[in-house]
């Protein structure tokens, strides 16, 4: 446990210390958030506030390597890297141009689907992931390599994006991360999986000093869709794909709030939420605040994250 204290409380310094140089340093640069039309007027306040706040994150990676340069580590720092660029191409277009569309989604996804595709097959061939599924005790489902490869891709590209999703709010992405990064510390026999949690929860703490509500700077895709890309390689890696529908129910039910939202709309012209994300439903329709909003996520990340620890300990492998 020290092993991974320490520098997880390193990191947790270096971010805290360093976050108000890079956000005025991304004030220098113009680096803001523009901000949607539709959202809400207490959003539309928050219009040029820092963004690309996420690439403070890097410390966690930079300290991870660090202190565990080994061929797994490297795989993680790589995935996180990977993911980041796809959020840094999307924030350096809407903070450059002031449009908050960004990158195009079909871009995005392509990039996504590239590094996913690539990145799971080094998994496989290189670190021996096999392609089974656990489900409980000794039962598991063998699925041939191109079905594996073909249903693991589609929920890590799916998984980053719901993810994604849920950075809306000031805080909101940080506080849900956080309890699913220590529910993979808690379960992995790996040092380099445990390592490199806990010192992105390190990191995160100290992130979220300036990123609570009222926020000095947003996380922005640079962060969100690092932390996605990361948290769902850790599910592939720690073979426990059967506990994601739960362990990630606050990030999936973002997601499928969008998808409905959209669906029902096309078919009957009608909203089913008063915006999507969930998270602007509780605001717009019982007049929640962001901190209350993001509290309440937070609990259930917790809830989530305890009950999928006990059906791991218990049932997947007692």
């Amino acid at each position: 446990m020290r092993d991974q204290l320490i520098p997880a409380i390193i990191a947790f310094v270096l971010v805290s210390t360093l976050s108000p140089l890079f956000i005025a340093l991304l004030r220098k640069l113009k680096l803001l958030q523009p901000i949607r039309k539709e959202l809400p007027s207490n959003h539309q306040i928050k219009k040029g506030t820092p963004l690309m706040f996420g690439i403070i994150l890097f410390i966690g990676i930079i300290v991870s390597l660090f202190f565990s340069p080994t061929p797994l580590m490297f795989f993680l720092v790589i995935t996180y890297i990977l993911f980041s660029f796809i959020g840094f191409l999307d924030d350096f277009w809407k903070a450059s141009r002031q449009d908050p569309g960004g990158v195009s989604s079909k871009t995005k996804l392509i990039f996504q689907f590239l590094f996913t595709g690539t990145l799971l097959f080094y998994l496989m061939n290189a670190l021996g992931i096999d392609t089974t599924i656990g489900i409980y005790q000794n039962f598991s489902i063998d699925l041939p390599m191109y079905l594996y490869l073909i249903v693991i891709t589609l929920f890590v590209v799916g998984s980053a994006n719901a993810i994604n999703f849920t950075d809306g709010l000031d805080g909101l992405l940080g506080v849900v991360a956080i309890p699913t990064y220590f529910f993979f510390f808690m379960i992995s026999d790996s040092s380099e999986v445990k390592l490199f949690c806990l010192v992105m929860i390190g990191c995160l703490l100290g992130f979220l000093i300036y990123n609570i509500f009222p926020a000095r700077a947003f996380m922005g895709d640079t962060g969100s869709l690092a932390i996605g890309g990361s948290l769902s390689f850790l599910a592939v890696i720690e073979k426990v794909e059967i506990l994601i529908p739960l362990l990630f129910f606050i990030y999936f039910a973002e997601q499928l709030s969008v998808i409905l939202q959209v669906a029902s709309f096309k078919s009957s012209g009608k909203r089913i939420f008063r915006m999507t994300p969930i998270h602007y439903h509780y605001g717009l329709k019982y007049g929640w605040g962001e901190t209350t909003i993001v509290t309440a996520f937070g609990f259930v990340s917790w809830i989530c994250t305890f009950i999928c620890f006990a059906y791991w300990k218990f049932v997947l492998y007692p």
